[in-house]
């Protein structure tokens, strides 16, 4: 009998895949150029101008997180799927409409939404809680929300969809 394979990333394999990328530059543009060749439309997604409203600073936030979101991904599932761009836009338009209803103003409790029967909710936490507000964010309010979708958009297509 084999042992089923898992399916759930969790808190370690993030932080493994965290430690990965920031010990060595190299492995991390090398766990670009991998995602960019398995994922090209995904990846080529975070250079439209779809982002072109987010700072400098936030576009290379969002790739990098969206580079661990992959490679913990990656880690636990292994090879997934090619994702094509209308499995983008129906999956990002599903994040948006979820959001519609919340009448919140506050960051934490517009997103709650998105955890309730969560297959991912280690990958999720791990976006929620790179975006907080804090002294040294990089995150501007305005773009706090639109990364999160964004980023919740990247888990469903690479780690729950598949």
């Amino acid at each position: 009998m084999t042992t089923p394979k898992p399916t759930y990333v969790t808190d370690d394999v993030i932080d493994w895949v965290i430690e990965q990328l920031d010990a060595d530059v190299q492995v991390a543009q090398q766990a670009m150029l991998d995602m960019e060749k398995e994922q090209p439309v995904l990846w080529a997604w975070f250079f439209s101008e779809n982002f072109d409203l987010f700072t400098p600073d936030e576009r290379a936030y969002l790739q990098y997180l969206a580079l661990v979101i992959w490679k913990s991904s990656r880690q636990v599932l292994g090879l997934q799927a090619t994702v094509n761009e209308e499995q983008i836009s129906q999956a990002e338009d599903r994040n948006w409409e979820m959001l519609e209803g919340v009448k919140s103003h506050i960051f934490r409790e517009r997103v709650t939404v998105f955890f309730e029967h969560y297959p991912q909710e280690d990958l999720l936490a791990f976006v929620e809680d790179a975006l907080l507000d804090d002294e040294d964010t990089i995150v501007t309010a305005e773009g706090r929300e639109a990364l999160f979708v964004t980023l919740k958009t990247v888990i469903d297509l690479l780690a729950v969809a598949t």
